[in-house]
C-alpha cells in the first residue's frame, strides 16, 4: 500500500471523535489527570481516542505518552523484550531476571520517569484483557505508588477481565462500533483531505463490509483507492472482493446450517490454516458476513450473535481456537442459543 497509512495520517483529534459520550468524559481528563478504562470492540478507536487525549494534554505528546502493548510481553521471550528499544534501556545488566519481573521492571521505571512537560505522564497498557491476575496486581502496586505523577490508561475489549481494584481506581470511557452512517462519515472526511474521487455506494459498501470496525473500514479504504484510483461500488467490490474469504465463510455457515458439519468443519480448517485468521478474526468476519447477506433473519442474526459471544469468552480463556469455533458451528446447526446448554443448572425440583 503506497505512502502512510491513513488510520496514521488521519488519526482524529480529541474534538474529532464522533461519539459524544466518549469525546466528553476524555475532554474531561485533559483538564482532571485520572486514570481510565476505555473499553470496546476491536478496531472501533480505542487507542486513537487516548493518543487524541494525550495530544490535547501534553505539550510533548511523543516523551509523555507511552504505549504497551500487552503481546508485547506475554506473547514474546526474554531475549525479544531486552532488545525492544523501548525496554532494552530499563534491562541492561539484568540478563538473569525472570520474565515476571522483567514486565513488573519495565512498569515501575515508565511510571517512576519525570514527565518531560507539564506535571504528569501517560502510560496506555493496550489489550489489557490478556494481562494475568498476578501482573494486575503488580500493576494495581505500581498505580498506587505513582498516581500523582502518572496517568494510566487501560484499554480493552474485556473491562471483566480486570481484577476489581483496578476497576475502581479508573474512569471507564466506553468506545462502541460505529454505526454505518458514523463509519461514512469517517471515510467522506478522510477522502476529502486525500483528494480521492468517491460516490456514496461506495463508501457505504466500504463501511457496512467492515461490520462495525473503523479501523478495518479505513484500511479498506485506502486499499480500494490505490487499486481502483477511486472508491466506488465497483472498485471496492472488485478490490476487497479479491481478497476476501465472504464465499468460504457464508459456505461454513450454510453447510452447518443444513447438518453437514463435515464440510464446515473442513471449511474452517482451510480459512484457518491457509487464510491466515486466528479464531477472533474468523469469528468477527462470520458475523460481518452474516450480517450483510440476505440469508438469515432478524431471529437468525440474534442467535448467531449470542452464540458469537460465548465463543468469544471461550477464546480469549482456551488454547484452541479452532475448537471453539467448531462448537459454535455445533450449536448454529442444532439451532440452540447456548454454546454448551449441558453446563446449565438443573431446574429447581
Amino acid at each position: 500500500m503506497e505512502g502512510p497509512l491513513w488510520i496514521d495520517a488521519h488519526a482524529p483529534a480529541l474534538d474529532e471523535i464522533r461519539q459524544d459520550e466518549a469525546r466528553e468524559r476524555l475532554e474531561r481528563a485533559v483538564d482532571e489527570p485520572m486514570n481510565l478504562v476505555v473499553q470496546g470492540p476491536p478496531g472501533v478507536g480505542k487507542t486513537a481516542a487516548t493518543r487524541a487525549l494525550t495530544r490535547a494534554a501534553h505539550e510533548n505528546p511523543d516523551s509523555d505518552l507511552i504505549e504497551i502493548n500487552v503481546a508485547d510481553f506475554f506473547g514474546r521471550t526474554k531475549k525479544e523484550i531486552r532488545s525492544d528499544p523501548r525496554f532494552e534501556g530499563f534491562l541492561q545488566g539484568r540478563s538473569r531476571m525472570a520474565k515476571r519481573d522483567m514486565i513488573n521492571r519495565v512498569l515501575k521505571e515508565s511510571a517512576s520517569y519525570a514527565p518531560m512537560s507539564g506535571e504528569y505522564k501517560t502510560v496506555l497498557l493496550d489489550n489489557a484483557e490478556a494481562i494475568r491476575e498476578d501482573f494486575q496486581q503488580a500493576l494495581r502496586r505500581v498505580m498506587e505508588q505513582h498516581h500523582r505523577t502518572t496517568q494510566f490508561v487501560i484499554a480493552t475489549r474485556q473491562p471483566s477481565k480486570l481484577i476489581a481494584p483496578i476497576r475502581s481506581r479508573c474512569f471507564p470511557v466506553r468506545v462502541r462500533a460505529p454505526t454505518t452512517d458514523e463509519t461514512i462519515d469517517v471515510l467522506e472526511t478522510i477522502c476529502e483531505r486525500e483528494a480521492v474521487d468517491y460516490d456514496g455506494d461506495g463508501l457505504e459498501f466500504v463501511a457496512s463490509a467492515a461490520g462495525g470496525d473503523l479501523r478495518e473500514a479505513i484500511l479498506s479504504a485506502q486499499a480500494t483507492a490505490v487499486e481502483g484510483g477511486e472508491i466506488t461500488m465497483s472498485t471496492a467490490y472488485e478490490t476487497l472482493g479479491e481478497v476476501g474469504d465472504d464465499d468460504a465463510i457464508r459456505e461454513s455457515l450454510a453447510d452447518a446450517r443444513a447438518g453437514d458439519l463435515k464440510d464446515a468443519r473442513s471449511t474452517l480448517d482451510d480459512l484457518l490454516d491457509e487464510g491466515g485468521y486466528d479464531g477472533g478474526e474468523l469469528l468477527r468476519e462470520t458475523l460481518r458476513v452474516a450480517r450483510a447477506g440476505s440469508e438469515y433473519g432478524g431471529d437468525d442474526l440474534a442467535r448467531l450473535h449470542v452464540l458469537a459471544g460465548e465463543a468469544d469468552l471461550d477464546l480469549v480463556d482456551g488454547l484452541d481456537d479452532r475448537t471453539h469455533l467448531v462448537h459454535l458451528l455445533a450449536a448454529w446447526a442444532a439451532g440452540r442459543t447456548e454454546l454448551r446448554p449441558d453446563l446449565r443448572e438443573p431446574a429447581e425440583a
